[in-house]
């Protein structure tokens, strides 16, 4: 067996300790005090676990971000954990964590407390084994990424632009436990629509609908889906009108674009910025951005891929597949700044469901995973 594997094997009743400890300190984004408690409990964690130093990033606005540097060198390789969780205060009496038939439940322990936990004693592993790397490890834990990372999105991006990798803990795809070599970027859009008044009844012919504008507008964005691409526009929220004996003069809608590559975005963006009336009397807006760019599947990604496919079949004796997927994360901030493989996190099912949960004897085996691909990707120098 071997050697990272059968020692983190030892070490998951302590794991499970670990992750029941953060758990049960409930981190909704927006609630900074909560936060923060937690984020001392980690960068507490990492210190005793690694031997290596932390750095408390402050944030007013929620909770604090903590960056964790391991080992030396020149070159680092970034590991991205989030600990917000969508869950509220109070959650936790109605989900406690529990442990059954082999399975940890617990909010926020699949997404993404039990991913974190494992990164921590991926680290540990190599501290503890003397498997020193030729580049230092730069562990940045994340307070809001849950709302869009509004506050750390700057120090992702700073972190990864000087990393040679970038390694994603957020939970494997389920049900079968796939990295993720792709994810779609994200496009949120506002459209609003201005019409003329009018009594339905006496002055119809005198109104201009920003409903019926509104509802061209959204047949038209609908149109602009590609499967075959795997390009997705979705109006999602609508808005408009006062009473049914009125023309509506205004409506609105929140629009959110899919894309898998940014060339897709670079063509799409404009199409919806430059949206046009199509009804005569009526005027519109759009304001927007591409909130995440696309985490693509490139050559250097698909390398990454590889590596850890040949470590998990070679040294752990389980086939690893991989996945694409619509949703985002922090890793697509990453991506076009480094060669980023994300999904490295737990192995479970039911993120922000109340039956979120991860596999405990999986927990080991993806941190070995998590440890084996530092270690091959960063280069093993003598202590």
């Amino acid at each position: 067996m071997n050697e990272v594997l059968q020692y983190l094997q030892s070490k998951q009743e302590e794991m499970l300790a670990v992750l029941k400890r953060f758990v049960e300190l409930e981190s909704p984004s927006r609630e900074k005090a909560l936060t923060d408690r937690l984020g001392v409990e980690i960068a507490k964690r990492f210190t005793e676990l690694t031997g290596g130093s932390t750095t408390v990033i402050k944030n007013d606005l929620y909770g604090n971000h903590i960056r964790g540097e391991w080992g030396s060198g020149e070159e680092q390789i970034l590991l991205l954990a989030h600990f917000d969780t969508v869950w509220q205060h109070g959650d936790l009496e109605k989900m406690p964590f529990r442990i059954t038939e082999g399975k940890a439940y617990g909010p926020g322990i699949f997404d993404m407390k039990g991913g974190l936990v494992q990164g921590l004693y991926a680290l540990h592993a190599l501290h503890m084994l003397r498997k020193q790397l030729c580049c230092k490890v730069v562990y940045l834990f994340t307070s809001d990424e849950e709302i869009g990372s509004p506050t750390s999105r700057p120090l992702i991006e700073e972190e990864a632009k000087k990393s040679k990798y970038v390694l994603v803990l957020e939970p494997s795809m389920s049900p079968n436990g796939a990295l993720k070599t792709s994810r779609k970027g994200v496009g949120m859009f506002h459209l609003k629509v201005k019409g003329q008044p009018a009594h339905s009844g006496i002055d119809h012919d005198k109104g201009r609908s920003a409903i019926e504008e509104l509802a061209r507008q959204i047949s038209y964005l609908h149109s602009l889906t590609d499967y075959s691409t795997g390009t997705t526009v979705n109006v999602g929220v609508i808005r408009g009108g006062t009473t049914s004996n009125v023309v509506a003069a205004e409506a609105e809608a929140e629009i959110d674009l899919r894309i898998t590559t940014q060339a897709e975005a670079e063509r799409l963006m404009p199409v919806i910025l430059g949206l046009q009336p199509q009804t005569e009397g009526t005027g519109l807006t759009v304001t927007g951005e591409l909130n995440r760019p696309p985490l693509e599947r490139t050559e250097q990604v698909a390398a990454m891929y590889q590596l850890a496919k040949k470590l998990a079949k070679e040294e752990l004796n389980f086939d690893l597949p991989e996945a694409a997927t619509g949703g985002a994360s922090d890793g697509n901030f990453t991506a076009p700044l480094a060669p980023t493989i994300d999904g490295l996190g737990a192995v479970g099912d039911g993120a922000h469901a109340v039956h979120e949960h991860l596999v405990v004897s999986e927990m080991p085996v993806r941190s070995a995973l998590v440890a084996l691909l530092l270690a091959s990707l960063g280069g093993q120098c003598e202590v």
